[in-house]
């Protein structure tokens, strides 16, 4: 059993962040300048690029019509909620609030869940790991996408 002297916890809770300064409006603009703006557009064309490579790649090697449609379902199921939840928040009508954000963010996961709760439904026979490494590289396409725009906007 260790000493509880030996271990020292005189101070950790003195410590004090430094304080947090605001923007004033012109820190604020000059911040959002450096920013890369992506169109959403683009975004989204990246995430169709991936998801129909995806599955000629798997349908390609394993030789299967099943794969390649599980495949195209998982990229699927990251496109059409993304598209949902953009149109919400982003839409002509769409309110700039919180509550909006955390409406449309839970009607996207919830269409995303119910997509893959209705997988095997929709698709037979269904090839789980098509979908699933369809799914996880159509999401993680955005912060590819982002990062490149970031790295040829500091060009």
């Amino acid at each position: 059993m260790r000493d509880a002297a030996a271990f020292d916890d005189s101070d950790w809770w003195h410590d004090e962040d430094p304080p947090v300064q605001p923007l004033t409006r012109e820190e604020a603009q000059a911040l959002i300048a450096r920013q890369p703006a992506v169109p959403i557009a683009r975004l989204f064309l990246a995430q169709v690029v991936c998801g129909v490579l995806v599955a000629l790649v798997w349908g390609g090697v394993s030789g299967s019509l099943t794969a390649a449609v599980s495949a195209l379902y998982g990229g699927a199921v990251a496109i059409v909620p993304n598209a949902l939840m953009a149109r919400g928040v982003l839409g002509r009508r769409a309110g700039r609030s919180v509550f909006g954000l955390v409406f449309w963010e839970f009607l996207k996961m919830s269409l995303a869940g119910a997509m893959l709760a209705l997988a095997p439904v929709w698709i037979k026979p269904l090839s789980w790991p098509a979908l699933l490494v369809s799914l996880v590289l159509c999401l993680k396409v955005f912060g590819v996408v982002l990062l490149v725009g970031r790295a040829t906007k500091k060009i």
